[in-house]
């Protein structure tokens, strides 16, 4: 498929695209006039690059990724960089769970201000630091 049926497939832009294939992480055929030639795979591994950047994970941890997905090769090393990006995101949802709780006591002191003409109650300090 050309580069844009795969754009339009993935939702994701064209530029995205040639971005991935420049970081190594897409691989494109080229046609004789040089157009970009993408196998029927390549969705799902589009939508697989969207997941691990959204997880926060950098360009470069998916590239060392990408032997293990396709071709089944992996390396104790990859595997522990794995494991810490996976303890990085349990360390995300955890604070975003109490960020939620926080959230939640808000609305329902807004919602009681609402009801009632109350003042809204304090919530306290964050239980948990913010990541920056």
């Amino acid at each position: 498929m050309r580069i844009g049926e795969l754009a339009t497939r993935t939702e994701v832009s064209v530029r995205a695209l040639r971005y991935y294939e420049e970081q190594g992480l897409l691989a494109a055929e080229r046609s004789p006039s040089g157009q970009r030639r993408y196998s029927a795979d390549a969705v799902d591994r589009v939508l697989l690059i969207q997941q691990l950047y959204a997880a926060g994970l950098p360009s470069r941890t998916i590239a060392e990724l990408m032997p293990c997905v396709i071709d089944g090769n992996a390396t104790p090393e990859l595997i522990e960089r794995l494991a810490a990006e996976r303890d990085r995101i349990d360390r995300q949802i955890t604070d975003l769970a109490a960020t939620r709780e926080r959230l939640d006591s808000v609305i329902t002191g807004a919602t009681t201000n609402l009801r009632t003409g109350k003042p809204c109650p304090a919530t306290g300090p964050p239980t948990t630091s913010p990541a920056i």
